[in-house]
């Protein structure tokens, strides 16, 4: 077994993909610990009285967090140019707030200006996300605080302070190495590829059939982390000094897409392996164990025993042909993985050419509204902001949301109804659909509520203790931002709980003032919800239609270049298949992500096992489109020979996704099997090649699977349609079908 320590490492690495979650949360804390610390200084050196000290400290936070997370990417001149307009955008909030503090409506008017534009801008760049945020704050303090023209000065000088300070440390103690994140990531890879190693062993060591699907689950939740791990790789692989001396950013793409697809081929062979019912699975259950656990030279010595033993066997056990399937996966990973960069190795500049499949938003992986963009919002025919783009639509909402939680949250409380406009504003963040939105709200509730009767208990803890309410903060910060990834009600808990020992410093804690910031919140949650579903609103279903319409046009880009390569025609060098692959995965994890709220049960839910049951083939469609691409780089067998009969396969392929996606999901496409006629034709009869060699060839496997996960997609499925494994003389039926496809009549020896 494995020590103690590198297990617990290796599930850290496998859960935190270039350990960004724990590298930002590190990142806030410092930040906002140590401008808390320089704050005080400023407000001490400079006179400030007690009020001022505390709004300086509370401007020099909101700095921090978000200048943290916003100077992530980049070489110190890239995040100087970005942080120097940190002043500028407070500032842009800050005058106008101060101006009409002493008016309240004209206040109220301009504050749905300042949200309408804090979301508009954010079509302007990463960048200005974080800007617009830093607006509608600067506008928030200036006004709440009835800030004036003469106290502007202080509260800007608190802002330089801050912004000098965060930029100071993100180039220097919190710089992001971008060759140790990278070689972090490909870690992170590994360390999945050996739990879904692992995940293996359990499903072929099982002898339990009730446990049979909770397995097979597991192994088909790994092998979507492998994905996960893989897009990160490929971001980070873009970015300016990751790569390691020696090695191009397309060898490591092709070496990721390599193991990859050796990987899933691991998966698929146990799969198999199990449902054959065969003996040879304890053998290869041993094989996935040591893979697992690291042991790669002990597992490729048993998976030799195992091919020996499968080649043995031959047709007398029924597992002998996924037996070897899975033997020869393994044997192929071991040198793959041991292939993969490391950290530590001084970085080169990327190739200038290479184009990353997938950006990276912040270190990580972009969320839902980068998928939603082109999606139309519902109701255009009645609607004129139905037919505005997704960014000025969102700016729509997030105003019109705050306007109503004004009006809502005054009749709670006059003083603090700005809670409720937070919550609606803050639900149009990083969502896309008006179900994210709702799950949002959800959790912010939920989030606020546990994390009140938290902070009761905390309080009497810390009561009267500086140092254990400062140590409580910055836990809370840590956790907070640490979990925000995993669970947004998480994040809500910690900050709850840290509102609560801010309130205990000041002397104005109460259970009534926690309780009136969950009305608060629930209310503006609510107004958030309603203006989701009735203004501009976005389909969940849209979307995921939108999303598999971008897998399938992947897969159909990617069958078209299989057939210019196989048919030696002039595009056929242009195609980069390692880089098809890749957008194959990035449309399916898109996929995967929009359809989320629609596969987990919420207050009832509104999951369908037809569902899981489409996405299963999605994710089916996505590993084979992977196998062909890696096929094709190399074709031989009977590929090489008669590449007519894979060549109109593939182009019969891709007018059949091309249908497909025509269609609506879940529906039968009827004009799908003309095209999948063909290319069963052409697979089985117009493509000459005896039983083994078939089964042996890549190119032929993949297509063949890839027809027949797309017959299941189309619902089409009559039994005419069905091959055969082999048909040494296609006469009858096929023949038939053959003339009635437009293609020669060609019989096999």
């Amino acid at each position: 077994m494995l020590p103690r320590g590198r297990e617990i490492r290796d599930r850290i690495v496998a859960s935190d993909p270039g350990l960004s979650r724990l590298r930002s949360a590190v990142s806030v804390t410092v930040s906002l610990g140590s401008v808390l610390g320089v704050e005080y200084l400023l407000a001490k050196a400079t006179g400030a009285s007690p009020t001022g000290l505390l709004t300086g400290m509370l401007v020099g936070a909101v700095v921090a967090m978000m200048g943290s997370m916003a100077l992530t990417d980049g070489g110190p001149w890239a995040k100087a140019k970005t942080a120097v307009f940190f002043p500028v955008a407070f500032g842009a909030g800050m005058v106008p707030g101060a101006a009409v503090s002493t008016h309240p409506a004209l206040m109220l008017v301009v504050f749905v200006v300042v949200m309408f534009l804090a979301v508009f801008v954010r079509r302007f760049g990463p960048a200005f996300f974080f800007y617009g945020f830093m607006t509608w704050i600067g506008y928030f303090f200036a006004s709440f605080l009835h800030a004036t023209m003469s106290t502007l000065p202080s509260l800007l000088l608190a802002i330089v302070v801050a912004t000098a300070w965060v930029l100071l440390l993100s180039i220097t103690l919190l710089r992001t190495n971008t060759t140790r994140t990278l070689g972090q990531v490909v870690h992170a890879f590994d360390a999945r590829g050996r739990a879904l190693a692992r995940a293996c062993s359990e499903l072929l060591a099982s002898r339990d059939p009730r446990q049979e699907a909770r397995l097979r689950r597991r192994v088909q939740a790994r092998q979507a982390g492998i994905a996960e791990a893989a897009l990160m790789v490929e971001g980070w692989s873009a970015q300016p000094g990751a790569l390691p001396d020696g090695l191009s950013a397309a060898m490591l793409r092709r070496t990721m897409v390599e193991a990859h697809h050796l990987l899933d081929q691991l998966a698929t062979g146990a799969s198999a392996l199990v449902s054959s019912g065969s003996g040879l699975s304890v053998l290869a259950a041993e094989v996935a164990d040591r893979l697992g656990r690291g042991d790669d030279r002990g597992a490729a010595e048993v998976a030799y025993r195992l091919a020996g033993l499968a080649e043995r066997a031959g047709g007398t056990s029924g597992g002998w042909w996924p037996a070897r399937h899975f033997a020869t996966a393994a044997l192929d990973l071991v040198p793959v993985l041991a292939r993969a960069p490391r950290p530590g190795v001084r970085g080169t500049e990327p190739v200038d050419d290479f184009e990353p499949a997938v950006g990276l938003a912040f270190g990580n992986l972009p969320g839902s509204p980068a998928a939603a963009g082109d999606v139309p919002a519902r109701h255009v025919r009645w609607n004129p902001l139905s037919r505005l783009d997704f960014t000025t639509r969102q700016a729509v909402q997030g105003a019109l949301a705050g306007a109503l939680a004004i009006i809502v949250g005054k009749e709670l409380s006059e003083a603090r109804y700005y809670w409720a406009v937070l919550a609606a504003f803050i639900m149009f963040t990083g969502t896309a659909t008006r179900t994210e939105t709702f799950i949002k709200g959800f959790n912010r509730v939920l989030g606020t509520l546990l994390g009140l009767l938290a902070s009761i208990g905390m309080a009497e803890l810390t009561a009267g203790s500086t140092p254990a309410v400062l140590a409580t903060i910055c836990c809370c910060m840590f956790f907070g931002f640490y979990l925000i990834r995993i669970s947004y009600a998480c994040m809500i808990f910690f900050l709850t709980i840290m509102l609560g020992q801010l309130y205990s410093a000041l002397h104005e804690f109460s259970a009534g003032l926690l309780v009136l910031r969950l009305e608060e919140t629930a209310a503006g949650a609510a107004v958030g919800l309603l203006v989701a579903l009735f203004v501009t609103p976005l389909s969940t279903k849209d979307t995921v239609r939108q999303a598999r319409d971008n897998l399938l046009g992947a897969l159909e880009e990617l069958l078209s270049a299989v057939a210019a390569r196989l048919g030696r025609t002039a595009s056929a060098t242009e195609a980069d298949f390692d880089a098809l692959a890749r957008t194959l995965d990035h449309r399916l994890y898109q996929l995967a992500l929009v359809a989320r709220p629609l596969t987990r049960p919420i207050l009832g839910g509104t999951t369908s096992p037809r569902l899981r049951h489409r996405l299963s083939l999605y994710a089916a469609l996505t590993t084979h489109g992977r196998a062909l691409a890696v096929a094709v780089r190399s074709p031989g067998g009977t590929c090489a020979r008669h590449p007519d009969g894979p060549v109109a396969a593939c182009s019969a392929l891709a007018l059949a996704v091309e249908e497909l996606s025509g269609g609506k999901p879940g529906a039968a496409q009827p004009a799908a099997a003309e095209p999948l006629a063909r290319a069963d034709v052409a697979l089985f009869a117009y493509t000459p090649a005896g039983p083994g060699d078939r089964a042996k060839d890549p190119v032929l496997r993949a297509l063949t699977h890839l027809y027949h996960v797309l017959r299941d997609l189309t619902a089409t499925g009559p039994a005419e349609l069905r091959p055969a494994p082999s048909l040494p003389d296609p006469t009858g039926p096929r023949l038939y079908r053959q003339v009635r496809a437009g293609l020669p009549v060609v019989r096999e020896n």
